[in-house]
């Protein structure tokens, strides 16, 4: 059986900063398992025109910035090859298709289950992010709804309606729900193909034009630091506000960036809204979020009543060795961003540095 001093569970942006970050740390027993095909992690899901709502500079890894790009924004592709181009440059240990089922704690560190057989390691660190565990929201009559159901995690692009694999949304009735920066651009790669409406629950909010992913972590960060400090004064703008990216800015520019309040309820054909207007409805995609992929850690998680696992920076407090990184602000502020895991994964060092003083 394999035994590393660390072993990352995942491959994306969070697993490869961790790598590197223990690499500068001097810690050379490192090996990541990822259970992707081949590098990017949840990039690898993502539709062929979503792009980045932050420029290249401010979308980079520790140590190695974002080359440059066609246009401001990175696409899907541009981050892919950057990630791939990532890897190759440190040569890190990684391990794939390999599917990690189980994470255990045992006597002297931790034993993880896979695809591939058992390993032991001294120190784990989740990073499987959230890609697996989309979240569908419970709205009446969804169960006897015999339209198509996408989640944005798993929506491949307006397709085509000559691949019967991937049907295509050709002159469908589509309704996208979801008031975030996913939402808005699916919206946007349907409407030439589709007869598309966009749903929210609450008004979206649109940034100006010249207002991205970077000014947006930076209000963001003020307004942590304000919050610690216990100001008063905290930014307004918050990470899931919406980006103009040039999508968006275009269709609004032909007048056609418009939302819905949500519709009350499925039926078997389609959608009832809140006047009480039936609709038909040949597809429905949710872009409404996801969850932290956390099963494989179940054996080693105490969770609070109130939902909680009690985390000291990155580290698990109730299992020590265990670190999460990369799930969101819980697990490091920003670390499910390019920009912001970097920070995050820096915690783990300084958590070893504290218990070895």
């Amino acid at each position: 059986m394999e035994r590393h001093s660390w072993i990352i569970v995942g491959a994306g942006q969070a697993g490869l900063a961790v790598a590197y970050t223990l690499r500068r740390a001097g810690i050379a027993d490192v090996v990541l398992l990822d259970a992707e095909q081949g590098p990017g992690g949840a990039w690898r899901h993502t539709w062929p025109s979503l792009v980045l709502f932050s420029p290249r500079e401010a979308s980079t890894l520790p140590g190695m910035f974002f080359p440059p790009t066609k246009d401001l924004y990175p696409t899907r592709d541009e981050a892919l090859s950057y990630l791939a181009s990532y890897e190759q440059r440190y040569g890190f240990d990684i391990r794939r298709p390999v599917n990690v089922v189980s994470v255990a704690p045992i006597n002297d560190g931790f034993r993880l289950e896979t695809s591939e057989g058992a390993f032991e390691a001294d120190h784990v660190v989740g990073c499987t992010g959230t890609w697996s565990e989309p979240v569908l929201p419970n709205i009446d009559g969804i169960d006897s709804y015999t339209g198509r159901i996408l989640h944005s995690g798993h929506y491949g692009g307006p397709g085509d309606d000559q691949n019967e694999s991937q049907r295509g949304f050709q002159n469908h009735r589509v309704i996208v729900v979801g008031g975030g920066n996913s939402g808005a651009q699916i919206f946007a790669d349907l409407d030439a193909v589709a007869h598309v409406t966009w749903c929210v629950r609450e008004p979206p909010t649109f940034l100006p034009d010249d207002v991205d992913g970077r000014v947006l972590f930076d209000a963001a960060s003020l307004k942590r630091k304000a919050i610690e400090s216990g100001s008063a004064t905290t930014p307004t703008s918050t990470l899931g506000d919406i980006v103009m990216v040039p999508s968006l800015r275009a269709l609004r520019d032909r007048g056609r960036l418009h939302h819905t309040m949500m519709f009350e309820r499925f039926t078997a054909t389609g959608v009832i809204w809140s006047d009480g207007t039936e609709e038909h409805v040949d597809d429905v995609i949710f872009a409404t979020g996801f969850r932290p992929a956390l099963r494989p850690f179940a054996p080693c998680l105490t969770i609070t009543e109130d939902g909680r696992i009690p985390l000291r920076n990155s580290a698990v407090v109730n299992c020590p060795g265990l670190y999460l990184v990369g799930y969101g602000n819980w697990t490091g502020y920003a670390s499910a961003t390019l920009i912001g895991v970097g920070m995050a994964a820096k915690t783990i060092v300084s958590d070893l540095d504290t218990s070895r003083s």
